[in-house]
């Protein structure tokens, strides 16, 4: 590879494994955090979801003060909160009140979904279709409240005035591209379970870029899936967690994470599904060697500035373990 360094970070939806409890569930996405810091992370990003009873990080930004209260160093985030759910003021006080806690260490990455089903985004706020809409200026309001020179505004986000607190576009197709583009701001995007647009989005963004106060050339964040353990075949094994964790999706039945079990001819047969193979395609999953030649191969093809790492499976101890690994993965490769 060049002498471009990739940084590598963590995307974690607190998911709740069979028989855990939700405390247990955040105690360990605070273990996973401290070992990150240990392990050279960048970042350590909470997706915002409502209405799953699998996934405990609903309220984001209080679970972002939890894990950023028990770390050092490491960058925590949202990725992302989700701006069609919120006032830009609320974000901006709680955004700012974060950063000021824990300077330099707060990211807050937005996206438009509501990251939920159309009943629960109408309960969370009447107009969420319009606010979807409306991204680009509930953005700018954002960066308003953001911005020191916002002192002088009837209406205020006073906790958040020049608090240095950085926004990434997060996206899954090719609308966010464009606006992130058009705003000179860093871009992630949700390779992990959106593969489709993937290519037609990065090309986009850099192809539109213009430089901005907080940027003067394109900033890329890929999500993958990466499941590494001492070899294939346990990998293997460990990946059947996320294989039946996206039939539930695909069937509207989900559930708790699953405990791995051996790999049968069912669950290989479910991979080839089409929707399913398309989903999981960028998705890293074997032993330390062979995982590092294929995210070589990624990062040579993405050009990408940073991987963001989603690892879904059962148990605390594999994840963490593959978490180490990969991380030797980007030292060697850096």
């Amino acid at each position: 590879m060049d002498n471009k360094q990739t940084l590598y970070s963590i995307l974690d939806l607190a998911l709740v494994s069979q028989d855990h409890s939700l405390k247990q569930t955040y105690n360990n996405a605070l273990e996973l955090a401290q070992q990150a810091e240990i392990f050279g992370y960048t970042r350590y990003w909470l997706a915002e979801h409502h209405n799953s009873a699998n996934i405990g990080s609903s309220a984001t930004s209080v679970l972002i003060g939890y894990v950023a209260q028990g770390t050092n160093t490491l960058r925590i985030g949202s990725g992302g909160i989700m701006l069609s759910n919120h006032s830009p003021l609320i974000v901006a006080e709680q955004f700012g009140t974060l950063g000021s806690l824990y300077p330099n260490r707060i990211d807050l990455g937005l996206g438009r979904a509501p990251g939920t089903d159309r009943e629960t985004a109408q309960a969370i706020r009447s107009d969420f279709m319009q606010a979807a809409h409306s991204f680009p200026n509930e953005l700018d309001k954002i960066e308003t409240y953001f911005s020191a020179n916002n002192a002088t505004s009837r209406v205020r986000a006073t906790v958040a005035e020049g608090v240095e607190v950085p926004i990434y576009i997060l996206g899954s197709s090719t609308d966010s591209a464009h606006l992130a583009a058009k705003k000179g701001l860093p871009y992630a995007f949700a390779s992990h379970f959106a593969t489709t647009h993937l290519w037609n989005a990065l090309d986009i963004y850099r192809k539109e870029f213009k430089p901005s106060s907080v940027l003067q050339k394109p900033y890329v964040i890929v999500g993958v899936n990466i499941i590494i353990a001492d070899t294939d075949q346990e990998a293997q094994r460990l990946s059947t967690s996320l294989i039946r964790m996206i039939v539930g999706i695909f069937t509207g039945k989900r559930d708790f994470v699953q405990p791995a079990i051996d790999m049968t001819d069912e669950l290989k047969e479910i991979m080839q599904n089409p929707q399913v193979h398309q989903m999981l395609k960028y998705s890293f999953i074997g032993s330390k060697a062979t995982v590092k030649a294929q995210v070589k191969e990624f990062i040579e093809q993405t050009q990408a500035d940073e991987l963001i790492a989603v690892t879904n499976i059962y148990d605390i101890r594999d994840r963490i373990r593959s978490y180490q690994l990969f991380s030797e993965i980007m030292k060697e490769l850096n």
